[in-house]
């Protein structure tokens, strides 16, 4: 007999709500419109309230696109993974989400040319959302007032990360925060939901049931193809940053990124984790378990996102199992747990072992560049290695 099934997975460390966090008593909110005349005029049509912001709207840079330029997909139809596999390579990236055993996969080959789908899984409306020049993939849910709303691409950006709005309110929000920067939401803060980034083969057989996101989007898009090739080679430098570089790593350097409820931000280099294969750690009194898996391409390298370079796959997890702390090693590409010597996959589930069957709690990280992570997060802490 083969290992049980995975039991379902444990609630993320930071409790779903069905509003966004209302603003911080301690955030400046000002009530005047400055934007200046070109802005004014790109804007003309919207319904953005301009005199409720948190920011200066000089921060604010057209990518080029005008808002909704680059579409968002609002009725998304899926497939199995054995209709996808006349078009997506099994290296080839994709956003694993999985909510009430709802498993979903998001390619990026299609969220590169759109950069927001607006579903529901599991039960649970959200937005998944990829900024390619940020290499940023977040999940939010988007329930505003009680009810879903579906979020579009402003055409605008910050700090080279997209702004998104909702077209409710049509406040202007941050991808990378999911913080709202200006309308009448301005402050309000999305709760972010897990998600990672991971090879379409990987998670095929994490969730055989699992469904992927099909290439039916109803646009006309060359799917398959990157459009920013090469833009993660090291030394390259930003697209519409304006911003000043922390200089501490390269610019369009890997990271893997943790943000802790106490406050706590941290860094793990990727060629730092590629090196120890699992990390274990701990960071604001929160047990931490990094796990690295290769055989996943980079989405931003070649013109053919699948004969990109092997950039591998990443997850962050609370390592406690029914009340054991369980510490990680990788031997021979395979990750295993010292405390009963389980087998793990990239996705936390004990596939082998005498643990098999349970899921680990994971955690929200991000896989981004560090010139984006450091303009929002400059307090973050880089580990620099060991146990």
């Amino acid at each position: 007999m083969g290992p049980a099934p995975p039991t379902p997975p444990l609630p993320p460390t930071q409790t779903p709500i069905t509003e966004p966090e209302p603003p911080s008593s301690d955030l400046e909110i000002f009530t005047s419109d400055d934007r200046n005349s070109q802005l004014t005029a790109l804007t003309r049509d919207w319904g953005t309230n301009w005199e409720r912001r948190l920011i200066s709207t000089e921060e604010l840079l057209s990518g080029g696109p005008p808002r909704d330029g680059i579409p968002s997909i609002d009725d998304p139809q899926f497939v199995a993974p054995s209709q996808a596999t006349d078009w997506l390579a099994g290296n080839e990236p994709v956003i694993s989400v999985e909510i009430n055993g709802d498993a979903r996969a998001y390619p990026l080959q299609i969220l590169t040319w759109h950069e927001i789908v607006n579903d529901t899984v599991g039960g649970v409306p959200l937005i998944v959302t990829f900024c390619p020049l940020c290499n940023s993939a977040i999940v939010f849910e988007r329930t505003l007032d009680g009810e879903p709303v579906e979020f579009g691409t402003s055409g605008l950006l910050r700090n080279s990360d997209l702004v998104m709005y909702d077209r409710k309110t049509e406040t202007l929000w941050q991808q990378f925060t999911g913080q709202g920067l200006i309308g009448d939401l301005a402050g309000a803060q999305l709760t972010f939901l897990p998600s990672a980034i991971i090879s379409f083969a990987d998670f095929r057989a994490a969730y055989p049931d699992g469904v992927i996101l099909s290439q039916e989007t109803g646009f006309g898009r060359n799917y398959g193809r990157n459009p920013y090739a090469g833009y993660d080679t090291i030394g390259n430098n930003p697209f519409l940053f304006d911003g000043e570089l922390d200089e501490r790593l390269p610019a369009v350097a890997r990271v893997v990124t943790v943000a802790l409820p106490n406050g706590t931000d941290v860094a793990y280099p990727l060629g730092v984790l590629i090196e120890q294969g699992v990390i274990n750690d701990v960071q604001g009194g929160q047990n931490l378990a990094i796990f690295h898996e290769g055989g996943t391409a980079s989405a931003l390298g070649a013109a053919i996102i699948a004969e990109a370079d092997d950039v591998g796959a990443t997850g962050v997890f609370d390592p406690m199992v029914n009340g054991r702390l369980l510490t990680f090693r990788q031997e021979n590409d395979t990750i295993l747990d010292n405390e009963t010597n389980s087998t793990w996959n990239i996705v936390g589930q004990a596939i082998a072992g005498e643990l098999a069957g349970q899921q680990l709690q994971r955690l929200v990280h991000g896989d981004h560049f560090w010139f984006s992570w450091a303009a929002f997060r400059p307090e973050t802490i880089i580990y620099a290695g060991g146990e």
